[in-house]
């Protein structure tokens, strides 16, 4: 069965009084009586229950005792009139209790809110959600600090490091393969327009992989991974023109922010070059790192449009075939190039020259394909399982991880404008992120 038909799925809803569930629970078993909750907390959340007309009235009586002890021990001060205490105002005592009460209220309703998002799906999915964000905040770092450690310790060709990105396709190919059988779903029926579209998508992503690859070979893993992170920007800006999604205020102020970082990054190139990279090598790495978050920005769009024109649903295993047939084009484009270019023949003699042998070089690149693939894995599932939200709030904790880790395993340079880089970069991703999510809820 398809995710899409799944009734577990959108069946909460924010009302006044509460979270209204219609799948996995009856409505009545979270209402307000004797089938309130199924923990004993009914008497915090039933206002007719004796405790909370006792517990009122137990206070209020305790504040009367106090203010009137207060007042006694005031008799001689010469700032009642300043206290106010010589004209009392009638019920003032009650201000605070009615506070306490919409305070309690409120928490009442969001511990209601947290209970049933949590029970309305089973453990198995917050444990495969958990397992996601993981892959994402952990794997997609690690791809990156691989990729450049390759180059760190002796690597030389952008086409190896392009390539290794999308050889560990097969995973996501093993990994798509027992859902076929799990859940009784037939492969999507492949068409021209499709085969064409994946195509043209796994070419744009060799393309990119070899755009970033420039990118870690001559800039610093802290200066490439913020830069990558304008792909948000593009991402907002070709989704408007492409797929006609909404670009609101938060939208276009987070692609002012982001901008303005990359052009901070800019103006501070002179603090974080390595030695040896000229200032021509240094240039084209940071603009093909530009242009190749642009060109990620694009393949997402027409990733969206192809779901729209042609797939017309989005369920999991849909969303994983799409991922291996664009992963399987950029291979095979990928591999021509290794193969023009004579890297092939070449890796043999790098391998050698390489920091640390031949083990150290075979292990850089294929962790290099498996944490990519698995990152690749984790995002699929973060936007499935939860939404585009929450992948862009992790998108978003990456980029600061990968600066960090970059810091103190390669000891990148960490000056004041990149710090204000980083900042301004998490910034313009939350402004993103809470401009997409205000927006869906007034959808």
């Amino acid at each position: 069965m398809d995710d899409d038909n799944d009734p577990t799925r959108h069946t909460i809803s924010i009302a006044p009084t509460g979270i209204h569930r219609s799948s996995v629970l009856p409505s009545s078993t979270f209402c307000s009586g004797s089938n309130a909750l199924p923990w004993k907390l009914e008497p915090f959340f039933d206002g007719s229950s004796a405790i909370n007309s006792f517990v009122p009235g137990f206070l209020l009586h305790q504040r009367r005792i106090a203010l009137a002890g207060f007042l006694h021990s005031s008799q001689s001060s010469p700032n009642r009139k300043e206290f106010g205490l010589d004209h009392p105002q009638p019920g003032a005592g009650l201000v605070s209790l009615d506070s306490n009460s919409s305070l309690q209220k409120r928490v009442a309703e969001l511990w209601d809110q947290i209970q049933g998002t949590y029970l309305r799906k089973p453990i198995s999915y917050w444990i495969l959600l958990f397992l996601s964000s993981i892959a994402m905040l952990v794997a997609f770092p690690t791809s990156s600090l691989l990729s450049r450690m390759y180059y760190a310790n002796g690597g030389k060709s952008k086409w190896i490091i392009s390539w290794a990105a999308v050889a560990g396709w097969p995973m996501t190919a093993l990994f798509l393969a027992p859902i076929y059988f799990v859940r009784k779903v037939s492969p999507t029926p492949f068409s021209f327009k499709l085969f064409l579209a994946y195509v043209l998508l796994g070419f744009l992503s060799a393309a990119d992989n070899l755009m970033y690859a420039w990118a870690y070979a001559y800039l610093p893993a802290s200066t490439a991974s913020l830069l990558a992170a304008s792909s948000l920007a593009f991402s907002a800006l070709f989704g408007y023109f492409i797929v006609k999604n909404n670009l609101n205020l938060s939208s276009l102020n987070a692609i002012v922010i982001i901008t303005v970082g990359a052009v901070i990054i800019g103006l501070d190139s002179g603090s974080d070059r390595y030695p040896g990279v000229t200032d021509k090598q240094y240039n084209l790495a940071f603009i093909l790192d530009i242009l190749g978050s642009a060109l990620h920005g694009l393949i997402f769009a027409l990733s969206e449009l192809v779901f729209i024109r042609l797939l017309g649903r989005r369920s999991f295993h849909v969303v994983l075939e799409q991922q291996v047939m664009v992963s399987l084009a950029a291979f095979i484009f990928t591999s021509i190039g290794l193969i023009v270019n004579k890297d092939f023949q070449g890796m043999r003699s790098e391998a050698r020259d390489f920091k640390n042998g031949q083990v150290s070089y075979t292990l850089v690149l294929t962790w290099a394909a498996i944490t990519f693939q698995l990152g690749v894995l984790g995002g699929t599932a973060i936007l499935f399982l939860a939404s585009t939200v929450l992948a862009g709030v992790l998108n978003a904790v990456r980029v600061p991880i990968t600066s960090i880790a970059a810091v103190i395993f390669f000891h990148d340079p960490m000056s004041g404008f990149k710090i204000l880089s980083l900042v301004l970069t998490v910034w313009g991703f939350a402004s993103y992120i809470v401009g997409h999510s205000s927006s869906k809820k007034k959808a």
